[in-house]
């Protein structure tokens, strides 16, 4: 990958399926400085305060087998939901003349979950796509990943 030059006001989304910073650099191309302007945070409950029901059960045409069908991974909805909602936001964004740039940074399944949602305005304005977990790392560290 060529280095990436972060221009001023350019949006950097740095995300997982359950947290995501928003954040706009204030800085140069040469070097950046990400500042944090949102932070969206989606609780993390248990599973069993997500879906209260057990597997369903299905029943052969012939006989009287059944047998469970899988479980529904509630977690996995949640970060569909949560990512779904961010993608929203960045369109938002993008129409309302906030940014003419953004960069996303996030876990393969993450990434490809955001993709999915992102609106043809996004995606024309999107500059980079980078598939690393950085949700934990401070902004400086964020901007060093990115740019080196």
């Amino acid at each position: 990958m060529a280095e990436l030059k972060i221009n001023p006001g350019d949006w950097v989304v740095v995300c997982d399926g359950a947290k995501a910073l928003v954040m706009e650099n204030a800085g140069n191309r040469k070097t950046p400085n990400l500042i944090t302007k949102e932070i969206y945070q989606q609780p993390d409950p248990k599973t069993r305060e997500l879906g209260t029901d057990r597997p369903g059960r299905s029943f052969r045409s012939v006989g009287t087998a059944r047998s469970a069908m899988e479980q529904t991974d509630w977690h996995e909805q949640e970060e569909e939901r949560f990512l779904a909602r961010l993608a929203a936001r960045l369109d938002k964004a993008v129409l309302a003349g906030e940014t003419k740039g953004v960069i996303v940074a996030a876990p393969p399944r993450a990434l490809g979950i955001l993709r999915r949602e992102l609106s043809q305005h996004v995606l024309q304005v999107l500059r980079a796509e980078i598939d690393k977990d950085l949700i934990k790392l401070p902004a400086h560290e964020i901007a060093r990943h990115l740019v080196n």
